[in-house]
Parts: structure tokens; sequence; C-alpha cells
């Protein structure tokens, strides 16, 4: 059976790492993937619906299209799903605008209730969309990543020699700028410090020592494992509790304990003093990275911690065949059945 994806770009971390990363799980169940960015002309667009018609399952990554090009490709397509990661219904924690979009919502209403299924990243954006359509057929796939990719780092460095990590897309930059009470405070005890700093653009002045390392998909998991400590902040709103937390699990899964506020997606990944430290306070956070900085054993242990709990509970081996079976389960056009929550991390792994 084809499966034709509607994505925003091939190399975009969600299809990436949420469809294209598990392929191979679908292929296993005669499933075959084939991911094409949707197109911006109106002309080309309505070429794309015409593939639509021709796929046993169309899954629509992330996209609020009008509703009368939602109309339209429903009508075409067999079968279609909708795969969210963000809470896409609000706008972002910078907007200028503020965060209520009544276009963004009601596109987002009309296409959950469109689709045969909706493949929801965290459990905030499952609730969400099971508010306004049947919740038998929202699942709950989070974004998950392979261990094998990456090469656990061995800890050595220790004191103002230690590397911090901070690994996105230009998008989250502001995320990262608002941390800086956070960043001086860490500066302060270790004045010498560095933030390794993994992306197409770079940030506004930062109160630390800043290396721009380019991202790339080649090289992504080499800049990681040159770095010692793993680092995440996120606004405490309602748009960051849609986040699925991919920079934290790809710390993890190098082997890198995580310092990140308690906010969303952080309170699930990281387990606070097994995996990494949530740091609330500007002190808090200046405290766990000096902690881990003199104590590269900690480290170690921290990481070994962080990547058995991506193997355990969010690797592309665990969350392949759950996914492959429910695209099955839709395309064949059996009745949804009700999906298992994501489970909550143990308090030891």
């Amino acid at each position: 059976m084809k499966v034709l994806a509607l994505i925003e770009s091939a190399d975009h971390v969600c299809f990436r790492y949420r469809l294209n990363a598990l392929a191979w799980a679908m292929a296993e169940r005669g499933l075959y993937l084939e991911g094409v960015p949707l197109a911006k002309g109106l002309f080309a667009r309505f070429g794309q619906w015409a593939a639509a018609a021709r796929a046993d399952l169309v899954i629509l990554q992330r996209r609020l299209l009008p509703c009368w090009q939602l109309h339209l490709l429903r009508r075409l397509c067999r079968r279609l799903v909708y795969d969210v990661d963000d809470a896409l219904f609000r706008r972002d924690s910078f907007s200028t605008r503020g965060a209520l979009s009544s276009m963004r919502l009601g596109r987002f209403r009309a296409t959950v209730r469109a689709a045969d299924a909706v493949l929801a990243g965290n459990d905030y954006l499952g609730q969400y969309a099971a508010a306004h359509t049947d919740p038998r057929r929202v699942y709950l796939i989070p974004t998950c990543i392979e261990p094998g990719w990456y090469r656990p780092v061995l800890h050595r460095r220790t004191g103002q020699a230690v590397r911090l990590a901070w690994i996105g897309q230009r998008a989250m930059l502001p995320s990262l700028e608002c941390a800086g009470a956070e960043l001086a405070a860490v500066a302060a005890e270790l004045p010498g410090v560095e933030l390794r700093l993994i992306c197409d653009a770079g940030p506004a002045p930062l109160p630390v020592r800043v290396a721009l390392r380019p991202w790339s998909p080649a090289t992504e998991a080499d800049e990681l494992v040159e770095a010692d400590i793993g680092i995440s902040w996120l606004a405490d709103d309602l748009w960051s509790l849609g986040k699925c937390g991919l920079k934290v699990l790809q710390y993890m899964a190098a082997g890198l304990p995580v310092v990140a506020n308690p906010v969303g997606i952080h309170r699930r990944l990281v387990v606070d003093g097994l995996n990494g430290f949530l740091a609330e306070t500007p002190g808090d956070w200046a405290r766990a990275v000096a902690r881990l900085a003199a104590d590269p054993a900690l480290r170690n242990r921290m990481g070994a911690a962080a990547r058995n709990c991506v193997t355990e509970h969010y690797s592309v081996q665990h969350w392949g065949p759950r996914l492959a079976a429910v695209l099955e389960t839709v395309a064949r056009g059996r009745p949804p059945a009700l999906a298992p929550p994501v489970q909550p991390l143990p308090a030891r792994l």
C-alpha cells in the first residue's frame, strides 16, 4: 500500500524523525512511504491532490490548510491521517500578536475532524485533539530517536573546560535568548564555559561564550558528542506544552546529562537527579551546571541513564512497529481502537 506524506520539506526534523525514521517498520507491514513537500503554488498543489487520490493513505504533517483545500483533499483521498507535534492551533510564545489565533484554531478543529486518525506527539496535543474529534481516532506517537545514531560521550573534561550544547532550528532561538539570566548565572559560576550552538543561525548576543556550529543532518550527532551537558529552556505557557522534546532526546541519546527548566515535556523526559537536573531559577542553573562540570563520573552515570531512557521509552525500534500498526489499521478501514497514552517515565529507570 502506498502512503503519501504531505510534508514541509524532506530535511525538516518532523519528517525525518516522526515518519522517515520509521519507514522501515511501515515497509514490514506492506506500507511504502513517500514524502512530498507540500507545494506553494495552487496549481501545483492541485497536482498533489490528484496524487493523493491514488494513494492508499495520506498523511498531512503539521500543515493547517485553508478549509476549502482541506475539504477537497478529504474528498479525494481514501484515508487521511493528521500528524501534529506542536501547538499549531496557537501562535508561538514570542509572537507580538499574542497567542490566540481564531484562524489557526478553526483550521486545527476542521483538520482533526476531517482526519481518520490523528498522530499526536505528546499527551497535551492528544488531549487537545481528542476534544475536537472522536478520542478513539487519536493516537499518541511521541517523537522518537534511535540511540544507535549517536556515539555515547565518554566524559572526561572538568570545570570551565566543559561544553554546554544547544541544538535546534532558528525558529527556537528566541527560547535560548530568553534564558539569558540562567546563562549569565552559569557564566558567573564558570567564567570559561562554552556554549556549543548547533544551529543554522546565530542568536542575539548571549552572556556566555558561544561557539556556533552550523547544523546539518550529516554532522549533528558528531557535534553533540563533542559536548558535555545539554541544555533546554521553554517559556512557561500553553504553547510550550505542545513541544515534544526532540533536542532533549538528542542530548540523551548522545549520553549527555540535561539541564532544563521544569516546563512541559521537560518534566516527562528529565528525571531530576537521575539523567539530569530540572532547574527553575538562575541559581539552580548555576548549581546544576557547576555540579556536573566538576564530576565527569556523575556525567557518565547520568548520561548512561539518559541513553537508557531513550532506548526503553522513545526509540525508533520501540515506536516504529506501533506507528506502522496504527497506519495499517487506518489504511484498511478498520474501526479505531482507543489508543493507550504514553506512559510517564518511572522515578528510577
